[in-house]
């Protein structure tokens, strides 16, 4: 049984768990230890971006971690102005620290919802958001979300997303799940597979590939790719036409 949107946490609850997890994300070698094939992830997401979109300038990395989706793009782009956002002060601080270190661009971090963010319509070259967007709740929220994101990108831009996403029938939804329970099992054995479909469970709301794919073309986006699909993962985008 899925857990009411209402007993889920809290962006505040999210926020604080995060706090305390910075280290867990400021590995570009090895990525997020929780997604499957996670560098190979932040490769396609990365390579598409560059391939797909001409002058790179400006990027907006939404709910940045410590800032692994940005430090790979910089391998293929070499230096941009980019702006970082996400709910927790320290991942902030961590990914300013890193990006800085390889990048002489400007470097600006908002700690908030990016939803709630003031951020300049039509002005990203590339907007890219790694396992964040399944935090999202019902319908409405994911369509104000996706509608900001048309809104922020520039045109011939292009989005990037990587994420947990859902199946549309239970029996492949319970197959999927079934084996990302081994992945995990096998990643850190029964006590780390439990904590993270604990936090799923009080986190998240991820939605399906389809459903996803269908509101970026909703929202405005016109061309729309598949990168990646391996059970519950998957890595898509759009590029926004000039």
């Amino acid at each position: 049984m899925v857990m009411p949107f209402e007993q889920k946490y809290s962006v505040e609850e999210i926020k604080n768990h995060f706090d305390n997890d910075v280290a867990r994300f400021s590995n570009l070698d090895t990525g997020q230890k929780s997604l499957i094939d996670a560098p190979l992830l932040m490769e396609l997401i990365s390579l598409s971006a560059f391939r797909s979109t001409k002058n790179i300038k400006r990027v907006l990395d939404i709910g940045c971690g410590a800032g692994n989706s940005t430090l790979k793009l910089l391998q293929y782009v070499g230096s941009f102005h980019c702006d970082l956002v996400d709910l927790s002060r320290p991942m902030l601080d961590k990914a300013c620290e890193r990006i800085g270190k390889v990048n002489s661009g400007v470097i600006r971090s908002f700690q908030s919802d990016f939803r709630h963010v003031d951020l300049e319509e039509s002005s990203y070259d590339v907007i890219l958001a790694t396992a964040v967007l399944h935090h999202l709740r019902d319908d409405g929220d994911w369509e104000a979300a996706f509608r900001k994101i048309f809104q922020l990108t520039a045109p011939g831009g292009s989005v990037w997303i990587t994420d947990l996403v859902s199946h549309e029938t239970e029996p492949v939804q319970k197959l999927m799940w079934e084996r990302y329970g081994y992945y995990l099992y096998a990643a850190g054995g029964e006590e780390y597979k439990d904590k993270v479909f604990a936090n799923i469970e009080k986190e998240d709301t991820p939605r399906s590939v389809p459903y996803q794919l269908d509101l970026l073309r909703h929202v405005g986006f016109r061309r729309v790719e598949l990168l990646y699909k391996n059970e519950c993962f998957a890595a898509y985008g759009a590029i926004k036409t000039d």
